[in-house]
């Protein structure tokens, strides 16, 4: 969606941080008014640093109400992850703001304590200050809820800054009215309480100005809080199959996460399995930072419990090759190695010979213990076959019954098809077996079967037996 429609009609999440961000701006400059007036009406250089303090609220305001609105567009060619940094900076000019107006205060309360200034005392300065503390309390808590509701940061920082607005105005409340009891009983010490006030006052805004200053830093350098990458780390690595952790990287834009994440997994796993990792890890993720934009990457990684036929398949499924019927036999502690390689059929023998050279000198880097490999080249089909169903042959299928009885453990024989393709003709079958026999078992009368048919029936070039559990043909 483009910037500008997505500025016309912002999403609910949006109209409330910009409400919340609006009615921060127009109270801060109804209390900046009135902290102004009424400093300059009693002299109180407390109430004009407070003044001096709610209109860097009033600036920082505007600030936020501004980087709201730019933080919401949308990412675009020139900004790929977003525009939410300018809540930062925006957070970072505040800060400025807040220390300039330290050494203001400072500078003029040590004046003032060398050379006293009597105050026109009132009751408004501390109508003023009540009012101010209602309405930066009301402000900082709606501020608090809306930032986290939409996870802005320039709302939470105004927050913690207005809250802080409400020890400031007791500081200098306290102040005045020590500086009146002062007067009014002759305490000439208490005559200082208003600069005193003030020097309290900085020094509330240098310690939020710091906080702010460590939140803005490490978010635009990037910093990724301990806490968090540590309880990421915990909960990705609780995803079954992640060996584990490599890497794991935040940053942050505003209210928005990037998480980059690097994750050893098993070498032998399936590219299907390897996918539902993935998105387990990605919930993980999801569940502690919600709507974070997460990249991860996989390193297949060698584990200590794998066997030699695990490394052997290893080896064949970097080169994206097919392999079956892998045996291994260990003759005085050295390992012979037989399997069959799938290769297209349409390629030459040269390069076949070629292709199985290099494949045997990796696996016998991968397993310096093998000591001969034997393979057996197998083309693998890459037409179609054009095939014609033939009548039903009861010879074969006598045949075919005849050899399954010699295997008690043979229940049924169904669904019984026989093709002919050119002058080569197959049988297909479906057996049924006992539930729990072994599958070497299943695999050794499978074989019998399509070897008997084969001897009984020369004319039959391939038998296909598809084994099925007693249990599966009862429903």
């Amino acid at each position: 969606m483009p910037a500008a429609v997505q500025t016309q009609n912002p999403t609910a999440p949006q109209q409330e941080k910009r409400r919340a961000a609006l009615s921060s701006v127009l109270a801060a400059a109804g209390v900046t008014a009135l902290k102004l007036i009424t400093g300059l009406i009693t002299g109180s250089l407390g109430m004009l640093s407070e003044a001096a303090h709610s209109g860097l609220d009033l600036a920082a305001a505007g600030i936020t109400l501004f980087s709201v609105h730019v933080s919401d567009k949308p990412a675009d060619e020139d900004h790929n992850f977003g525009h939410g940094k300018i809540e930062n900076l925006s957070a970072f000019v505040e800060i400025f703001l807040m220390g300039a107006s330290c050494f203001w205060i400072v500078f003029e309360a040590v004046k003032r304590l060398i050379h006293p200034i009597d105050i026109r005392h009132s009751i408004w300065p501390f109508l003023v200050l009540l009012v101010s503390i209602a309405v930066d309390y009301g402000r900082s808590r709606h501020l608090f809820r809306v930032a986290k509701e939409s996870g802005s940061q320039a709302l939470e920082a105004d927050a913690v800054h207005f809250s802080t607005d409400i020890w400031s105005s007791v500081a200098v409340l306290l102040g005045l009215a020590a500086a009146w009891i002062g007067e009014r009983y002759d305490i000439l010490w208490l005559h200082r309480a208003d600069p005193v006030a003030a020097l309290l006052v900085s020094v509330i805004i240098l310690q939020v100005s710091y906080r702010l200053a460590r939140r803005t830093l490490d978010a635009l350098m990037d910093a990724t809080p301990a806490e968090t990458r540590h309880e990421l780390m915990q909960a990705i690595a609780h995803v079954p199959d992640v060996l584990s952790v490599d890497q794991v990287r935040v940053r942050q834009a505003g209210p928005e996460y990037f998480v980059d994440l690097t994750l050893a997994l098993d070498r032998n796993l399936t590219f299907q399995r390897a996918e539902q990792v993935t998105r387990g890890a990605r919930a993980a993720v999801q569940r502690i930072l919600p709507g974070a934009d997460i990249d991860i990457n996989t390193v297949p990684t060698a584990t200590e419990s794998e066997s030699v036929f695990d490394r052997v398949k290893a080896v064949a499924a970097r080169r994206n090759l097919g392999i079956h019927d892998l045996s291994v036999r260990e003759i005085s502690g050295r390992l012979h190695i037989e399997l069959h390689l799938e290769v297209p059929e349409v390629m030459r023998l040269r390069a076949a010979h070629d292709l199985v050279t290099s494949l045997e000198t990796e696996m016998r880097r991968e397993e310096p213990r093998i000591d001969s490999i034997l393979t057996h080249i197998e083309s693998e089909p890459t037409t179609i076959e054009h095939t014609d169903e033939v009548a039903r042959d009861s010879l074969l299928e006598r045949g075919l019954r005849r050899a399954a009885q010699d295997f008690p453990q043979i229940l049924d024989i169904h669904e019984v098809l026989i093709t002919r393709t050119g002058d080569h003709l197959q049988i297909n079958c479906h057996c049924t077996l006992p539930d729990d026999l072994p599958m070497a078992e299943v695999h050794r009368i499978i074989t019998e079967v399509e070897s008997i048919m084969k001897r009984q029936h020369p004319e039959v070039t391939r038998v296909l037996i598809h084994p099925e559990p007693a249990t599966d043909n009862e429903r």
